[in-house]
């Protein structure tokens, strides 16, 4: 029996989804991995697109492609099931390579590890001279191949999977960075209890999943009815750890600090500052209060001394209007970069005027009411004075942001390749937040199921190390709700 398992062909659309889709593929070699010459014009043909993941997948290939070892090879050097299967007769003509990609899978504790990946390249495709459709033909030409090689197609394109199905030529679909129903995914449970509550049995339950017990206790004519009593934990460790909210943010609470407002705010701002809380996660519609709470967790962990300052950073994809992009204002960066840095100032000037009603020493500090002209003096102090800085998340390659609250907005027009580069530029004791509301796309090339946010979230689903949680709750206006549900 071989030792290769499958031979897969790959359209373009798989490696433009991830580059790292030939590694999975290839289960390390133990299948085979191919692509046409007519996937590397593709491929070629969208490395130069600057403003697309596309392009970024596309460059990523060819980096890899760079620094391998390739070589011809002749049809005796292709892999033994591949070679069981091909027509030689439809085939003599054709030439082929191998190239050795190296991919480096430190990230994931693993040691690197080099996939072939071999390349049929055909001068003359048969189908070219009977193709009579304006649209269509490399995918036809990359369909020949597989038929004359009896390969799997590994395809997102729907189309192609109907036309290579209807020729009889297998195929599967990869989408990896694809998150189905991401407005489905939870992090809450409820279970009653009657005299103390215990953890869970059933399902399975990560660090952080917040957890509502609700006391139900037996009438004297042995009816069951809830007694109104509740308690709130996170599962930590296969634990249960309570949340005594009334405690937590009761008459303790810091006054210059702005108080949750209902039991999802109150999680939330619990997870930021859990001393064993690293990454976490939001997803919530306008009004939902994502950035004012992360503002006051972060403001508490300030003061505290347990991180140095505050760093918003928030992604400058406009509504598809690039007249409006952060290149086109007027101005210096700092200007420029205010443009887009709204939400952060808004909670800022919140917290000004909640902490002008508390303190007579924050109206002396913050120069009078917010609403004179020396408002943006008021801001400025406050800023300087919890260390809180902007940024450009162009500006974080290169950088290690190290002992910082790190507020990342607007995750859900992001790609995950921009993520990754924010989350390894995090250095010791740093804390990360990355929100986002995901029925808000302005990425021309993102979807509300393919994009950084929903991403992490789905992998806050499975993991320990990322804490998530889904604001569900509009706190804003009448009107923004309306909006928010029925748009």
């Amino acid at each position: 029996m071989s030792d290769i398992q499958k031979s897969y062909l790959l359209d373009t659309s798989v490696i433009l989804d991830d580059h790292t889709n030939i590694l999975r593929i290839s289960q390390e070699n133990q299948n085979a991995v191919i692509i046409t010459n007519i996937v590397l014009d593709e491929l070629n043909g969208k490395k130069d697109d600057m403003r697309s993941e596309a392009g970024f997948q596309a460059r990523e290939f060819f980096r890899l492609a760079d620094v391998a070892f390739g070589e011809p090879i002749a049809a005796i050097e292709l892999p033994p099931l591949v070679l069981e299967h091909i027509d030689p007769s439809q085939c003599m003509n054709d030439r082929y390579y191998r190239l050795a990609l190296k991919f480096d899978r430190a990230l994931h504790d693993a040691e690197e590890i080099l996939i072939n990946l071999f390349i049929i390249h055909r001068e003359h495709y048969r189908i070219a001279t009977s193709f009579s459709e304006p649209k269509g033909i490399n995918d036809a030409k990359i369909g020949e191949i597989a038929d004359d090689y009896d390969l799997t197609l590994v395809t997102n394109d729907m189309s192609f999977r109907i036309a290579a199905e209807i020729r009889g030529i297998p195929t599967q679909n990869i989408r990896n960075s694809s998150v189905e129903a991401p407005e489905e995914i939870d992090f809450t449970s409820t279970y009653p209890y009657t005299e103390t509550p215990e953890f869970p049995t059933q399902g399975e339950h990560h660090n952080f999943e917040q957890l509502t017990f609700i006391q139900e206790a037996t009438s004297t004519s042995s009816e069951t009815y809830i007694t109104g009593i509740q308690r709130y934990a996170f599962s930590f460790n296969g634990q249960l750890e309570w949340c005594d909210f009334d405690r937590r943010f009761g008459e303790h609470f810091d006054e210059n600090l702005v108080r949750p407002m209902n039991v999802e705010q109150k999680f939330y701002y619990s997870m930021m500052t859990h001393p064993q809380n690293f990454v976490t996660v939001v997803a919530g519609s306008t009004g939902s209060g994502k950035t004012l709470v992360a503002l006051q967790a972060g403001l508490e962990l300030v003061e505290e001394g347990i991180v140095e300052g505050i760093v918003y950073a928030r992604n400058t994809v406009t509504s598809n209007d690039p007249q409006s992009e952060l290149g086109y204002r007027k101005g210096d960066e700092e200007q420029k970069l205010g443009y887009f840095m709204y939400p952060l100032y808004a909670a800022v000037n919140f917290t000004i005027e909640h902490q002008n009603k508390h303190s007579i020493d924050a109206r002396v500090e913050f120069t009078g009411t917010t609403n004179s002209p020396k408002r943006e003096n008021a801001t400025e102090l406050f800023m300087k004075k919890y260390n809180i800085e902007v940024m450009d998340i162009a500006h974080m390659r290169g950088t290690t942001i190290s002992r910082k609250f790190v507020i990342i907005d607007e995750a859900q027009n992001m790609t995950n390749a921009t993520l990754k580069l924010i989350g390894t530029r995090m250095g010791e004791e740093t804390r990360l937040v990355v929100m986002g509301d995901p029925g808000q796309i302005d990425h021309p090339f993102l979807s509300k199921r393919r994009n950084a946010l929903v991403t992490l979230l789905n992998k806050a689903q499975h993991s320990d190390f990322v804490a998530g949680i889904q604001l569900r709750h509009t706190i804003r206006s009448n009107v923004a709700d309306w909006f928010d549900k029925n748009f």
